[in-house]
C-alpha cells in the first residue's frame, strides 16, 4: 500500500485503517469503518468479468479480487457509508456491479494518448467532467489535469453506474453510482497530486461526508 493514501487520509483529518485481503467476512469489516478507499494496484483476473487473459496483465491476485468485490457488493448497500474508489478500486467497483473491462486501452483506443509510460510508469494528462456531477462540484472545475497510471479500463458499464468523466481518447475516466448518496470512483490517482487542490478536495469530501453521519448520528443519539 503506498503511503501517499495513508497521506491524503491523515491530511483530510481522518485515520487510516488498512484493510488485508483474506478476511472470511469482508462486511463485517464495514461495521467498524465511517468510509471506504479502493486502491489502485495490480490488474483483475479476467475471470472476473468474463474477458481473456492478456499478456499485458501483471500482478494479479485472485485472493485480493474475491475480497475487494465482497467487499464492493456489501459496501454499495450501506447506504450511509461513503466510498472512493481510485484506479483499479474504479475497474472492481464496474466489475462487482456487473460490467467488463479493456484489457489494454492501446488494443481499443490506440497509443496517442499515454495513460501510463512504459514500462509501467505515471503519466499526466487531461480529463473532462461533466458539469453538475458532484465530482465536478467537489474539485470545482469541468477540466484537470491528472496523474495517470493504468492500461486498463472501463468497458461495459455496470449497473447503477454512469460516466461522468472522459479523456480526450474516450476512456471513461470517472464514474458515480446513480442510487448510492456518495460513490464515486476515479481512474486516475489523486493521492499522487496531493500539492494540487483539487486531489485534496476529492479526499476532504469523502471524509467530509464520514463527518456529516457522525454529526446526525450524535444528534440523533442527544435527542
Amino acid at each position: 500500500m503506498p503511503c501517499g493514501y495513508v497521506d491524503a487520509v491523515r491530511g483530510a483529518g481522518a485515520m487510516a485503517v488498512i484493510l488485508p485481503p483474506g478476511e472470511p467476512d469482508p462486511e463485517e469489516l464495514l461495521d467498524f469503518l465511517d468510509g471506504v478507499i479502493l486502491s489502485g494496484g495490480g490488474d483483475l483476473d479476467p475471470q472476473t468479468y468474463g474477458g481473456r487473459p492478456h499478456g499485458s496483465l501483471y500482478e494479479v491476485c485472485r485472493e485480493r479480487d474475491r475480497f475487494e468485490l465482497a467487499l464492493t457488493r456489501a459496501l454499495l448497500s450501506r447506504r450511509k457509508l461513503p466510498a472512493l474508489f481510485i484506479c483499479r478500486g474504479l475497474q472492481v467497483l464496474n466489475t462487482a456491479c456487473g460490467g467488463t473491462l479493456h484489457a489494454h486501452i492501446p488494443d481499443r483506443f490506440g497509443d496517442k494518448l499515454a495513460h501510463r509510460l512504459p514500462p509501467r510508469d505515471p503519466a499526466r494528462h487531461t480529463v473532462r467532467i461533466e458539469a453538475g456531477s458532484r465530482l465536478a462540484t467537489i474539485v470545482g472545475a469541468t477540466e484537470i489535469e491528472v496523474c495517470s497510471w493504468h492500461h486498463q479500463a472501463v468497458d461495459r458499464l455496470g449497473a447503477g453506474l454512469r460516466p461522468i468523466a472522459w479523456s480526450e481518447d474516450g476512456v471513461i475516466e470517472a464514474v458515480e453510482h446513480v442510487s448510492h448518496p456518495w460513490c464515486i470512483g476515479v481512474q486516475w490517482h489523486p493521492e499522487m497530486q496531493l500539492e494540487e487542490e483539487h486531489a485534496r478536495r476529492l479526499f476532504s469530501a469523502l471524509v467530509g461526508a464520514t463527518q456529516g453521519k457522525k454529526w446526525k448520528e450524535n444528534e440523533r443519539e442527544a435527542g
